[in-house]
């Protein structure tokens, strides 16, 4: 995983490159990014920024426009490295937890798949089977004429239907993605769930109005599928904001970018730090690659059944800071936001 902002570090990124990297390549630096983006919108009391984006699509078409091919073909979302911005603090409040949901109990490892070690654990597929196998997935969509992809995970909702990723997974450069899809428990262009589209996006109101890459996360409502609701097939993990740093974290996504392809759920482990150099967000030794932007971290995640309190996501990386991936404090800005997609 190369390391540019958020895709990761370069960070994760598109084709071969960490999101963050082909960020770089494709828009420069997160500040020069954030400098375009000033310029293409609107100012004064017309410049109102839209924190969502409703698609104008059909489901359906967006569900049939990802065909196997399209989404082997995708190329990871790469960030560009993020600008100092001193003395960031992310608002925060009391924590809070959400527990997840299952539809049923997660299908056992077979005697042959032994659970990963413990902590830590730098970058690696996941063998340990359980619901992170069917709430994690990969995220695709049309970005600025090309096909895209990040990682996601389905979470606890009172509308069953949210997804939480990256921002810039779902906005970047000023403009909303569309055919945005998400393929929960993804393999080797198969969709064993289906492909589910997104009724409406969503972004904190710090990375819609000027891509802060502290708040750099996301959300999806997406549409039943054959007359079902996304938790009630894949169940959705649980939540935690304002949980603090230095925490004992699992992180899941699927890299596509060298040394990865986009076909393997791949995990990494370990306790985090907060970021010592451009940003508030947590900092954790892993290897991940473009593609792994929007995938999950977890606290509390237990090995056995695959569960656990996604309290981040895969962000960006630093190009000289290699093997480290960044992700966003879930403070009260994510926990908004979570609130405002579930009640959609």
């Amino acid at each position: 995983m190369r390391r540019t902002a958020r895709g990761i570090p370069a960070v994760q990124g598109i084709p071969a490159r960490h999101p963050a990297r082909r960020s770089r390549a494709a828009l420069g630096t997160l500040t020069a990014a954030g400098t375009l983006l000033a310029l293409l919108l609107p100012t004064g009391p017309a410049a109102a920024v839209q924190n969502s984006h409703r698609s104008p699509a059909p489901q359906t078409a967006a569900s049939a426009f990802w065909t196997a091919d399209r989404m082997r073909a995708a190329a990871p979302l790469d960030l560009a490295a993020p600008a100092r911005q001193p003395g960031t603090v992310v608002p925060r409040s009391a924590p809070l937890t959400v527990s997840p949901t299952l539809p049923r109990l997660p299908k056992a490892p077979s005697p042959a798949s032994l659970r990963p070690a413990a902590l830590p654990q730098a970058g690696g597929p996941w063998t340990g089977g359980g619901a992170v196998t069917k709430t994690t997935g990969r995220v695709f969509f049309t970005y600025q004429g090309r096909t895209a992809s990040c990682s996601g995970d389905a979470v606890t909702s009172s509308n069953k239907s949210t997804v939480l990723t990256a921002g810039h997974c779902v906005k970047l450069g000023g403009a909303w993605h569309t055919n945005w899809v998400f393929v929960p428990g993804y393999h080797d262009g198969e969709a064993p769930y289906g492909k589910w589209s997104a009724a409406k996006t969503l972004s904190t109101p710090q990375w819609t109005a000027s891509e802060d890459i502290n708040y750099d996360v996301g959300a999806a409502v997406v549409a039943p599928l054959d007359g079902k609701k996304l938790t009630d097939v894949v169940g959705g993990q649980g939540l935690s904001f304002n949980s603090g740093y230095s925490q004992p974290m699992y992180a899941f996504g699927f890299p596509a970018a060298a040394p990865y392809d986009g076909s393997k759920l791949i995990y990494c482990s370990g306790t985090t730090f907060k970021d010592p150099l451009f940003s508030g967000d947590h900092g954790l030794a892993c290897n991940m690659t473009g593609g792994s932007s929007g995938g999950p971290w977890f606290t509390s995640f237990d090995e056995k059944t695959g569960t656990g309190l996604q309290s981040s996501v895969n962000s960006f990386g630093y190009q000289f800071w290699p093997n480290t991936m960044f992700g966003p404090y879930f403070g009260d800005d994510a926990k908004n936001l979570y609130t405002t997609a579930q009640s959609t």
